[in-house]
């Protein structure tokens, strides 16, 4: 890397700035733009997902501090936070979704070395959406409970990776299944879901296109077992049946077989029933599939925690979408970026470093290699000597 170049600077040369600008053209986002482009509007929001700014005061304050440093890292002019607003306001967010899926695109197969220990040659895919509480005053478009208003962010995430592959963002009241209707899984990889998902029109749909899932089934699910199959009762299986649903609207609505497993899970004495339309895998990996739908889980806390989607910089459903899509075009940044450089810290530790260091003229790697320095001098300095006297 070259000694002149920002923290920043470097970052952004694993984004493909051509591949931008065919975005950008694709949506017309430059037209009749004079100053502040589509691509200093994505600097600007990549910076505040970085250094974690609050507001667009904050992203205008922060980036004067730097003023020196703005035009090599591609700013063209001052930020100012009404030209950003407007941006945000105005400039097509499907830029920043096509921009977003093209670095994920890049990272996943960065990530192929993650084993999951569940012997599948599939993508396993983990669905589920999250509630992000917003005022309904200033979100009108997005009611939830009374006087409430919250927004919900449909996501499907690649499991192996922890890189999500689609996003949907619409108000609180939109259903989870919702999100089959725009999910275009490729054949034979395998979805994992909640009761939420239990929308038998779509789930048949998404069998019709020869993807797989598990779910849990809901408790009044009104069926008749067909076959059933051998199982061991030391794995946690309770039973392995062939089932046809029997239900007047569900027998219509997915006419084919499905495969019930029961699962006793003895750390937290609970039984689980999942419903799966796969019927080579073994029963124990149909609960251990379902296992990895906590990843999702954790993958929501954590943006939540140290991606910048809690607080909009903007009110209509364009800026919100826009935020959290250049939210989801960093994260995939840094993690190709983690991942081609070689850095053994996690996710969270990068985050963190850059947010400190991001207008330093050092080369990435001696940056972290510092960081690695420093902690093992404080471990050290902190160490009692036993035989000290």
């Amino acid at each position: 890397m070259n000694q002149g170049s920002s923290i920043f600077s470097q970052i952004l040369r694993f984004a493909d700035y051509e591949h931008f600008r065919a975005c950008v053209r694709r949506f017309d986002g430059d037209r009749g733009v004079r100053q502040f482009s589509c691509w200093e509007q994505f600097l600007a929001m990549a910076f505040a997902q970085l250094t974690r700014r609050e507001s667009l005061r904050d992203i205008e304050v922060s980036l004067a501090a730097h003023r020196q440093q703005l035009y090599h890292a591609g700013f063209r002019s001052p930020v100012k936070r009404s030209t950003l607003a407007d941006a945000n306001e105005t400039r097509d967010w499907r830029i920043y979704s096509d921009f977003a899926q093209h670095l994920i695109q890049q990272a996943r197969p960065l990530y192929n070395d993650v084993d999951l220990g569940l012997d599948l040659q599939e993508t396993l895919y983990a669905l589920d959406s999250s509630i992000i509480d917003v005022s309904l005053t200033l979100f009108p478009w997005a009611p939830h409970e009374r006087s409430r208003g919250a927004v919900k962010l449909h996501t499907l995430l690649d499991v192996q990776s922890a890189i999500p592959v689609f996003i949907d963002i619409t108000g609180a009241h939109t259903s989870d299944s919702h999100a089959l209707d725009h999910i275009r899984p490729e054949p034979g990889c395998f979805i994992v879901m909640d009761r939420g998902y239990v929308d038998f029109p779509r789930l048949f749909r998404l069998h019709q296109s020869m993807a797989f899932f598990v779910l849990r089934a809901k408790q009044n699910l009104q069926f008749r077992r067909r076959q059933s199959h051998p199982f061991d009762r030391a794995t946690g299986v309770r039973s392995d049946q062939t089932i046809a649903l029997s239900g007047k609207y569900t027998k219509r609505k997915f006419p084919a077989l499905l495969r019930r497993v029961s699962f006793y899970a003895a750390d937290i004495d609970r039984r689980f029933v999942f419903l799966t339309n796969n019927f080579q895998i073994p029963s124990p990996i149909v609960a251990a599939i379902y296992h990895q739908r906590w990843q999702i889980e954790l993958f929501f806390k954590w943006i939540k925690q140290h991606l910048r989607i809690k607080r909009f910089f903007g009110t209509s459903p364009n800026a919100v979408k826009t935020q959290v899509w250049t939210a989801m075009a960093t994260y995939a940044l840094v993690a190709i970026v983690k991942k081609r450089l070689g850095l053994q810290h996690s996710l969270y530790t990068i985050f963190q470093i850059l947010s400190t260091a991001l207008f330093e003229k050092t080369p990435v790697q001696l940056v972290f290699q510092r960081f690695d320095h420093e902690m093992s001098d404080t471990v050290f300095s902190n160490q009692l000597n036993l035989f000290e006297i």
